[in-house]
């Protein structure tokens, strides 16, 4: 059987993990992409395969356009992309008064440029093929802002931008591009939010699993969601 391959960036950490798995239960051939947890991400390929998947591990610098395309394109002398997950991404809070430069160009780097240089490379073979799918994650801070996020929101609010302007460019060849927009999740990078705090801000009274994102991408990059594009969709628990 000829399965379809799927690039998870930052497909290592709690959702990209969850993402991963997920796709490769839908007979997706998984790459899970890492940045410098390599040993994380073949060890997470290696378990999808005892399991009876298809996955190998992939590394590389999602900033650093020259590395990311020579990955790439190594990886495209196999085969086309035609399903690309950009969940690659990093806080760095802090209040934006006392925010410094660095803080600033490296959560956007990541999220937004590292969307262009994984993306880009990928466009036109998923186009020739005439069927893709591409999954940004966002985040609610996007939508609605969060205290000490400004780079943050920043880097989201711009994928939303650009998800909605590139499904414009790719509906006609096959291609969808959607984005998803996660609240509080319980992963590690939310371990210390207090659950008070949650069951405050958040209508359902919890936090949401990482399997629970997974299985919205996991409908995103299917046939099923032939006729869903250029949409931010929230997973939230019903935060305004």
């Amino acid at each position: 059987m000829t399965r379809l391959r799927a690039l998870v960036t930052g497909g290592s950490g709690g959702i990209g993990a969850a993402i991963c798995r997920r796709l490769a239960a839908d007979a997706r051939h998984v790459v899970v992409h890492a940045h410098r947890n390599l040993e994380a991400a073949r060890h997470l390929a290696a378990e999808i395969a005892a399991q009876g998947g298809s996955a190998e591990a992939l590394a590389f610098d999602v900033t650093d356009g020259a590395a990311a395309r020579a990955a790439l394109e190594a990886l495209l002398e196999r085969g086309p992309v035609q399903i690309l997950v950009n969940n690659a991404g990093i806080h760095d809070d802090a209040a934006f008064p006392g925010m410094g430069e660095a803080q600033w160009r490296r959560v956007i780097d990541v999220s937004l440029h590292g969307f262009f240089n994984v993306t880009q490379p990928l466009v036109l073979p998923m186009i020739r093929t005439r069927w893709g799918r591409i999954v940004n994650m966002a985040s609610v801070s996007a939508v609605a802002g969060n205290r000490g996020q400004a780079n943050y929101a920043a880097a989201k609010g711009a994928l939303i931008s650009a998800t909605r302007a590139l499904a414009l460019e790719l509906g006609k060849r096959g291609v969808t591009v959607n984005a998803v927009a996660p609240g509080l999740i319980d992963t590690a990078m939310s371990a210390d939010f207090p659950p008070e705090r949650i069951r405050e801000r958040v209508p359902l009274q919890r936090a949401g699993t990482a399997a629970e994102v997974a299985d919205l991408v996991a409908f995103l990059a299917s046939e099923r969601a032939a006729y869903i594009t250029g949409q931010a969709i929230p997973i939230n628990g019903g935060m305004i």
